[in-house]
């Protein structure tokens, strides 16, 4: 309890002497409510508007958990198929680098035309933003293992999916829990992303407030996204700490 109070008391001392400072820096120079709004606006926003909020953020977070589910899950395994052959990986791999090139911008639309209004859309946008960290990190721990264990597996007669199961990935997990960190927060962007043109969720609750110009309501939305994005960071952290204790007890995940 001490350690973990240790590492949540700066940032959130942190939080509360810039909250404390843009309130006063704002009020003193005048800010229009339009360009900037004081903390205290949009906490007022954040309460008053919460029967809207709320449902949107679960709606994000149900899109979110899914979209990032899929990924880890054939992120994992594309990783696996890649790594088990350098043909393999040099003719496919290119490939998926497309899901960290694309512009999920303006892909959204075309996510829209394929899946419809509403949920699929926003989760495939999730997916699209979230799947290349896990590959590229899988991939690079799976093809990290060190060269003299896989000689001790192939010399006691280990076949392929033992090595895969008891050798390659628990190796790999130090990058997974790395990629799957970048991918917990990128999965929020392309969430809200695909809200903004699939419909539903804090995306639609930006647009709409945008549209009245609610300044403090667009930030209450999008500090209720940046909470989402910290709680996943946070709980894959905090899995990986878990997990890794197991595997590899020298990791520290910084």
């Amino acid at each position: 309890m001490r350690r973990l109070a240790a590492r949540v008391a700066p940032p959130t001392a942190t939080f509360l002497a810039g909250t404390l400072l843009a309130e006063l820096l704002i009020r003193a120079l005048g800010v229009s409510p339009l360009l900037l709004p004081t903390p205290s606006a949009v906490a007022r926003a954040a309460w008053s508007y919460r029967e809207t909020l709320l449902p949107a953020l679960a709606s994000t977070t149900g899109a979110v958990l899914v979209g990032l589910a899929a990924s880890v899950a054939l992120g994992v395994l594309a990783a696996i198929a890649l790594a088990a052959s350098r043909w393999v990986e040099r003719a496919f791999y290119p490939y998926a680098i497309f899901f960290q090139i694309v512009p999920i911008v303006a892909v959204a639309p075309l996510l829209v035309i394929w899946f419809g209004y509403g949920w699929r859309a926003v989760v495939a946008a999730a997916f699209i933003v979230s799947v290349f960290p896990v590959i590229a990190n899988a991939l690079a721990g799976l093809r990290s293992v060190d060269p003299a264990l896989l000689d001790l597996f192939r010399l006691y007669g280990a076949g392929r999916l033992a090595r895969l199961v008891k050798l390659e990935l628990p190796w790999a997990l130090p990058s997974l829990f790395t990629g799957l960190r970048v991918a917990a927060g990128l999965a929020v962007i392309g969430a809200i992303v695909g809200e903004f043109v699939g419909g539903g969720g804090l995306g639609v609750v930006v647009l709409g407030a945008m549209r009245q110009q609610r300044t403090d309501l667009v930030f209450a939305a999008i500090l209720h996204a940046s909470g989402l994005g910290l709680v996943l960071f946070a709980a894959v952290d905090v899995i990986g700490r878990i997990v890794l204790r197991r595997w590899h007890w020298r990791e520290e995940i910084p």
